[in-house]
């Protein structure tokens, strides 16, 4: 069964055909049994189902962390498949960026590093206009003030702010977010989706969030909920400001 775009936009950043993940060799578990799915640019969308029904696993792949046992990945109409690791790796580099329920800074950094990391990674070295974009993002998210806290004097919420700028700084077409909101109070719970909202709608940024949480789900546009390693369904999901609780 194939899904069709919900998003809008007519040239897909990602297409998904008939994705499968096995994993084992003696004893086969199924963990993706036929992903078809496609996004659009500008996508913000949620990706909801039990645990264990395949969520991760399709956004490992979708990330370029894992390779599919079949099927076919194309990104901005590049088939993925064939690249080998180091074009996989520079490709993740540069197009996309990642939101994990753990934020994963490194605790011996500033905030201003470790967003400036990505782009030091690439480049090979700090300089002045690495660290004046990290800076700009900073303040982006409300954490100017913070920029010379290392990780480790933040609340949960400003390291998952921080971990957003991280995942911005290289201006990536889609950022993958596992759960982004999973450890944080309502509060900063408001406050990362708010964030998130705000850069797909002033910058264009793609977002596929891996949620189990309702009201999350809700405040994206569209919803792909799966079941046992399958797209159960496909809808648009979104609620008006004035709606939210």
């Amino acid at each position: 069964m194939r899904f069709e775009m919900v998003d809008g936009g007519d040239v897909p950043l990602l297409q998904a055909t008939d994705v499968r993940k096995t994993y084992g060799e003696r004893v086969v578990t199924q963990a993706l049994k036929g992903i078809d799915l496609e996004l659009a640019e500008g996508a913000f969308c949620a990706l909801t189902g039990p645990s264990g029904c395949g969520k991760t696993t399709l956004l490992n792949l979708i990330g370029l962390l894992d390779r599919p046992s079949g099927g076919q990945l194309v990104l901005q109409g590049e088939d993925v498949g064939p690249l080998s690791d180091e074009a996989r790796t520079e490709l993740r580099g540069t197009r996309l960026g990642f939101v994990f329920q753990f934020h994963h800074l490194l605790p011996a950094f500033t905030a201003l590093e470790n967003v400036m990391l990505p782009l030091i990674s690439r480049r090979g070295r700090a300089t002045a206009e690495i660290r004046e974009k990290a800076a700009r993002l900073l303040d982006r998210v409300g954490l100017s003030d913070r920029a010379n806290y290392k990780s480790t004097d933040l609340s949960g919420g400003q390291k998952q702010r921080v971990a957003i700028a991280r995942a911005l700084v290289i201006d990536p077409v889609l950022v993958l977010a596992d759960e982004p909101t999973g450890n944080l109070d309502t509060e900063s719970t408001a406050q990362v989706m708010d964030l998130l909202e705000s850069f797909n709608h002033q910058y264009g940024t793609a977002f596929l969030l891996v949620t189990h949480e309702d009201s999350i789900a809700r405040r994206c546009r569209r919803v792909v909920h799966m079941v046992d390693g399958l797209i159960a369904s496909d809808q648009s999901g979104s609620l008006s400001p004035a709606d939210r609780t």
